[in-house]
C-alpha cells in the first residue's frame, strides 16, 4: 500500500536492467555506513520560509551525530523510488543559544508539531499500536526541545521533474490555523494514524520556552 503520494515523474529514461544488476551487486558488497546510523522515520509538513502558504509533506530519516545534533535525509515518500528532496539538522537549545542572531533566524522549533500531533513516527507493519505509542512518545519527549534547520532541494509541490533552482529554506508550523486541517487529516488517513489522539496522549509532554529568534517566518508575519 502506498503511504504517501509518490509522484516519481522524474525526467529521464527508466532504469536499465544493467543498472539494476549493478545496483543489486553494489548493495551486497558495499557497506553504506552512514545510512546504517538512521534510527528514526518521522513524517511532518514543512512550509516555505519565503512563501509560507506553500507546504510539502516530508519523510525524515534521522540519525544522531551525538547527543545534541541529529541529521535527517528528507524524501517525498517512504517508497524505494522516493526522491531525496532535502535535509534537516536538529540541535539542542544549548547549542542553539551559542549561534549568532542572524543564524538563529534560520532555525525553527518543533513544539507545535509535537504537541498538536502533526509530527508522527509512522508505525511499522506488525508492531502493536500500544507498544509503538510508547516508543513514539519517548521520541517526541526529545524532539519537542530541539531546533531544526531545513532546506528543500526539490520543489515537488509545484510539479518539478528535476531539482530546479536554489535550495529553499523551510520552516515548521507554530499554530493550528497555519495549515489546513484537511491536509493533516488526509495524511493521517493514508498512514492509518490519528493526530487528534496523539495530541491527547502527548498532553503530559512539557512545553519548553521557544527562543525569540526562532520561527522567524511566523514572527515577521
Amino acid at each position: 500500500m502506498e503511504n504517501t503520494p509518490e509522484s516519481n515523474a522524474t525526467l529521464g529514461q527508466p532504469e536499465s536492467t544493467k543498472n539494476k544488476v549493478l545496483e543489486t551487486g553494489a548493495g551486497l558488497t558495499q557497506d553504506f555506513g552512514p545510512t546504517k546510523r538512521i534510527c528514526a522515520h518521522l513524517n511532518a509538513f514543512h512550509a516555505y520560509a519565503s512563501e509560507p502558504s506553500r507546504y510539502v509533506e516530508a519523510n525524515h530519516y534521522c540519525a544522531h551525530l551525538n547527543d545534541e545534533v541529529r541529521q535527517c535525509i528528507l524524501y517525498d515518500s517512504p517508497g524505494p523510488n522516493a526522491r531525496l528532496i532535502g535535509i534537516e539538522y536538529m540541535i539542542t537549545p544549548r547549542l542553539f543559544a551559542t549561534l549568532p542572531a542572524s543564524e538563529r533566524r534560520l532555525w525553527h522549533s518543533h513544539v507545535f508539531e509535537v504537541k498538536s500531533g502533526m509530527l508522527i513516527m509512522p508505525r511499522p507493519t506488525g508492531v502493536p499500536a500500544a507498544a509503538w505509542e510508547v516508543a513514539e512518545n519517548k521520541e517526541m519527549e526529545q524532539v519537542v526541545h530541539l531546533y531544526g534547520k531545513v532546506y528543500h532541494l526539490w520543489q515537488t509541490d509545484r510539479g518539478d521533474k528535476l531539482p530546479l533552482g536554489e535550495p529553499q529554506l523551510m520552516t515548521s508550523y507554530t499554530e493550528q490555523d497555519q495549515l489546513n486541517d484537511a491536509v493533516v487529516r488526509e495524511r493521517d488517513e493514508r498512514w492509518g494514524e490519528d493526530s487528534g489522539h496523539k495530541r491527547e496522549v502527548r498532553e503530559y509532554i512539557e512545553v519548553p520556552e521557544v527562543h525569540a529568534d526562532a520561527d522567524a517566518t511566523w514572527r515577521r508575519g
